[in-house]
């Protein structure tokens, strides 16, 4: 009992993230109405971004840590909204308005752009985050056996998990909300009444990259690294769990991708982990298929 207790609180991080994850990417499918690859590649790009200027804080200004850490997650943050900004406002608008198919192609190219810069700026090294927030916090107690997580992980759960209630909060009780509803609903409809559905088609990208961007950070800090394979994982993922959960509902996409991570950890538990990616692949995809429905996409 003891194992399988830690094994589910091990799996609040994974789930925390991946909530996050998807409710950021529903944001921007819901505008879009096409799958958007650049998701993965900017939660990836935030973190590469982050150990590049946290590794030329600690070893070219000579930072303590917390500062360079600072500097990296700082600089992480900006670049990946400025990145998320520029592919929102000049390359998936025009499109979007001109030929919404586009976007699908045109989002290769950019995870393509994003992948070989942050490849070359790191002049192609692995670089790793020294071990923090490793202190234990015991949360119970099972025959005698101490149950909990670190500090780091407590942070993290409490970062995505606000992210995710404070987005459902915006899209149910502001303004703001009723605006994407009503873009992502009929856009047409929502120029004819006043709304400017450019403006909230970029924004929706933002903030989207805002997930995105928070996401990868809090990850590369947990986890101590990043790559553009972790984060294009990560994207396919949300991208398939996103869909299960429905994308017209993104606290519903954030619980579906919770489950995912707890169905994740439980299989890395007990079963082959050589075998566990393909195996939730594969059912996510199983699930697509069964809840299938016919719809006409314009």
């Amino acid at each position: 009992m003891a194992y399988l207790l830690q094994q589910l609180l091990n799996a609040l991080p994974m789930a925390s993230l991946y909530a996050c994850l998807a409710f950021g990417y529903a944001l921007a499918f819901g505008v879009t109405k096409r799958p958007d690859i650049t998701f993965g590649a900017l939660v990836a790009f935030a973190g590469q971004i982050c150990l590049l200027f946290t590794d030329y804080g600690w070893n070219r200004l000579y930072l303590v840590l917390p500062a360079a850490l600072g500097l990296g997650l700082v600089s992480g943050l900006t670049y990946t909204l400025l990145a998320g900004f520029w592919n929102a406002r000049y390359v998936m608008l025009p499109l979007h308005n001109r030929s919404p198919n586009a976007v699908i192609v045109a989002a290769l190219g950019v995870v393509l752009l994003l992948s070989e810069g942050a490849r070359l700026a790191l002049d192609t090294r692995s670089l790793w985050l020294p071990p923090m927030g490793q202190q234990m916090v015991t949360l119970l107690m099972v025959d005698g056996v101490p149950i909990g997580l670190t500090r780091l992980q407590l942070l993290h759960i409490a970062l995505m998990a606000g992210l995710v209630v404070g987005g459902h909060w915006l899209l149910t009780a502001s303004r703001a909300g009723r605006l994407w509803q009503a873009v992502c609903q009929d856009p047409l409809a929502a120029r004819l009444i006043g709304v400017d559905a450019d403006r909230i088609f970029v924004l929706s990208l933002l903030a989207a990259a805002v997930c995105a961007a928070l996401g990868g950070l809090s990850a590369t800090a947990l986890y101590g690294t990043m790559d553009f394979g972790a984060g294009l994982i990560f994207g396919l993922k949300v991208v398939l769990i996103a869909a299960v959960g429905g994308y017209s509902r993104p606290l519903h996409s954030a619980l579906g991708a919770a489950a995912v991570a707890f169905a994740e950890q439980l299989w890395g538990a007990y079963g082959p982990m050589v075998w566990r990616d393909a195996v939730l692949i594969s059912a996510l995809v199983w699930l697509l298929v069964l809840s299938r429905r016919e719809r006409i996409i314009p």
